[in-house]
C-alpha cells in the first residue's frame, strides 16, 4: 500500500451506506495484487496471453466469486440445519463471449451436496444457494463508475 492518501470517486451513495475500500496495485508485468481487508490476493493471466501464470485471471476470479458465495450460502443452510457440510462441493465452468465486447457469456454452477441428503433437503438447499449476494447482484446490476483519480 501507499503512504498516499485513498482517492475518492463521487458516488450516488447515501450517507450511511456501508461502503467497503480495498486497493490493486500493480506488482509486475500483468501480475497485480489486490489488498482487502488484511488479506492479499493476485491476479495474473496465463503465459499464452503474456502472463506468468501465478495466479488467477480477474474473469477466473469473477467466476469463482459466483462459486464461493453460492458454496457460502449452501454450507449455511446445512449447518443452520444441523446438516453435515462434509463433502458440499460447488463445480463452476463459464464461457467468454464470442463477439465484443470482451465479457463472460454464460456461468453455470453445480452444487454437489454432502451424501445422503433427502429431496426436500435438497430443494431447499438449492432455493437457499441460488440467493447468494453475488447470484443477487448479478441478477440485479449495481451502478458501476469507473473514473481517474486527480
Amino acid at each position: 500500500m501507499t503512504g498516499t492518501a485513498p482517492q475518492t470517486l463521487p458516488t450516488n451513495q447515501p450517507q450511511d451506506a456501508d461502503v467497503h475500500h480495498f486497493e490493486v496495485t500493480h506488482a509486475e508485468r500483468d501480475i497485480y495484487t489486490v489488498d482487502i481487508r488484511g488479506h492479499r490476493l493476485h491476479v495474473d493471466q496465463p503465459v499464452e496471453a503474456g502472463g506468468t501464470d501465478i495466479a488467477p485471471t480477474p474473469t477466473e476470479l469473477f467466476a469463482a466469486s459466483l462459486a464461493t458465495c453460492v458454496a457460502f450460502y449452501a454450507g449455511r443452510f446445512l449447518h443452520r440445519h444441523g446438516l453435515d457440510q462434509a463433502g458440499l462441493r460447488v463445480r463452476t465452468e463459464f464461457t467468454m463471449a464470442t463477439d465484443r465486447p470482451a465479457r463472460v457469456d454464460s456461468v453455470h454452477v453445480t452444487i454437489v451436496p454432502p451424501p445422503g441428503l433427502s429431496e426436500q433437503r435438497r430443494a431447499a438447499l438449492l432455493a437457499v444457494a441460488s440467493h447468494c449476494t453475488v447470484h443477487n447482484t448479478l441478477q440485479q446490476p449495481p451502478e458501476i463508475g469507473i473514473g481517474l483519480a486527480p
